[in-house]
């Protein structure tokens, strides 16, 4: 008898073994690990991380995990993992994959918090994170080939609420130890826990999307454990997990002998600044533009002899945003990205700050980009393109393309860049020794016994370890000027 599609993928997540992981699985999610990290403890410091972890302080338990980079501050796993999970996407500076969605976030929140809350003899390795984080992005890669909807940017639903919240679920199953069947249960479990609208992009509610499915992924596995039952063909209908794509044709995975992991035919994309990662296309064609229309690298825009500005992208509704009035609109803006790029020579984190989306220069160059929508920019991150034609008011006309940004799995960040940039974010939260070290425990982290060696260094600076810093750099101030 032919197993369900739901059968198939409890079977998959249940059976994968540490011996099934290949060493480029483990080379492209130690990376993915190491970044999300990264953006993680940048994170920390957000408006809308302040407000979720306010929020959670209401819940207490007797079993409890690390708010990265918060020493003295613990929640339970569920909730530790939501707000590590806000942290990470609460700049849109996450990886991204292909079909679209951010798989990291959902996922790796989910076994730092258990690894640490759960008692574990053996402890928990590092391969048992690495099989688990890659189990959770396989769940995620594999149900959005199911539709052709979900090779687009999205229109209707936020992806990673919808396949983060089951790829949460599977890496927490396959963390916890879960039967066969118990996981096909959180599967279903986590598919009435998955969902939200894509309306809610560019705004603070958006991480929470990220944070919701790592949290409920989570909470679908204690419920499985716990013996709750759902639709046992969840995957296989129309009704089930098909209700949110268009074109919903599931297939049954084939056999664990026969294994292929997604994250060996398609890498993810790394962002060298917070923002859409259709806006990083806008970004590289604008700086190749740039240099046409300035004297040098440092040298200002003259903006007075610019008369318009063309962008020739996919037709993105929720990037195509021509004043935005926040940082989260202006990270989900072509305009704003192009304007920033031309005028500054660069865009990075200080770039959505509110002073640089207000600046009166910025206003007076949105007022002259359009956009144009050609039939073959398709809304892919596989294919899409951006161009760009500044015209300036003598009737000179400058036109470059960008087909694929550095970042893009096409031409993927080096690691020396990808630990420049976790040094970068980690660096506002972490000790430089820290900071080093955490690199090093990830960089190998297939050989790592203990995964409390990581969690221990995700917990930042303890107040006394903070206090003593202070107090030794006052001394330190104090004997230099004597």
């Amino acid at each position: 008898m032919l197993k369900s599609v739901t059968e198939s993928f409890a079977s998959m997540i249940h059976g994968l073994k540490v011996d099934h992981l290949t060493d480029g699985v483990i080379q492209r999610s130690k990376r993915m690990i190491l970044d999300s990290l990264g953006v993680g403890f940048l994170g920390t410091g957000t408006e809308v991380f302040h407000k979720v972890t306010q929020y959670s302080k209401i819940y207490s338990s007797n079993t409890s995990s690390t708010v990265w980079g918060r020493p003295d501050f613990r929640l339970p796993p569920t909730y530790a993992a939501f707000v590590n999970g806000v942290a990470v996407h609460s700049m849109d500076f996450d990886d991204t994959w292909h079909p679209a969605t951010h798989p990291s976030g959902a996922v790796l929140p989910v076994l730092t918090a258990l690894s640490e809350a759960l008692p574990q003899t053996p402890k928990f390795s590092g391969l048992d994170l690495l099989l688990a984080f890659n189990v959770g992005i396989e769940v995620q890669g594999r149900l959005m080939h199911f539709s052709t909807e979900a090779k687009d940017i999205p229109k209707r639903f936020h992806p990673p609420s919808v396949v983060g919240t089951l790829g949460s679920a599977a890496a927490a199953s396959k963390f916890l130890g879960l039967s066969l069947t118990k996981c096909r249960e959180a599967l279903a479990i986590a598919v009435s826990h998955a969902g939200a609208p894509i309306a809610n992009a560019a705004t603070q509610t958006k991480p929470l999307h990220i944070g919701n499915a790592a949290k409920h992924g989570m909470e679908a596995a204690f419920l499985a454990m716990l013996g709750l039952q759902g639709n046992k063909q969840i995957l296989d209908l129309g009704s089930g997990f098909g209700a949110f794509y268009a074109n919903y044709s599931p297939k049954g995975l084939p056999s664990l002998d026969s294994h292929i992991w997604l994250l060996d035919q398609q890498d993810v994309a790394f962002k060298s600044f917070p923002a859409h990662l259709a806006t990083h296309w806008v970004a590289d064609a604008a700086a190749a533009v740039r240099k046409h229309l300035v004297v040098s690298e440092r040298a200002p825009l003259p903006t007075d002899h610019i008369d318009r500005i063309v962008l020739r992208i996919p037709d993105v509704q929720y990037v195509n945003r021509p004043f935005p009035d926040s940082e989260h609109e202006a990270r989900h803006s072509f305009q704003y990205v192009a304007c920033a790029m031309l005028l500054d020579g660069s865009v990075a984190v200080p770039s959505f700050h509110s002073q640089q989306i207000n600046r009166p220069e910025v206003r007076e160059l949105l007022e002259k980009v359009e956009l144009e929508h050609r039939p073959d920019n398709l809304p892919s991150f596989n294919t899409l393109y951006c161009e760009i034609s500044v015209t300036l008011k003598d009737g000179t006309t400058f036109t470059e393309r960008s087909d694929t940004f550095y970042g893009h799995w096409r031409k993927p960040l080096s690691q020396e860049d990808l630990q420049k940039k976790f040094r970068a974010n980690a660096s506002k939260v972490l000790s430089r020794d820290t900071v080093e070290s955490l690199i090093r425990v990830v960089g190998n982290l297939e050989n790592l016994e203990d995964c409390s060696t990581l969690t221990t260094l995700l917990k930042g600076p303890s107040v006394q370890e903070e206090a003593s810093k202070l107090s030794h750099m006052f001394s330190f101030h104090h004997t230099t000027l004597h």
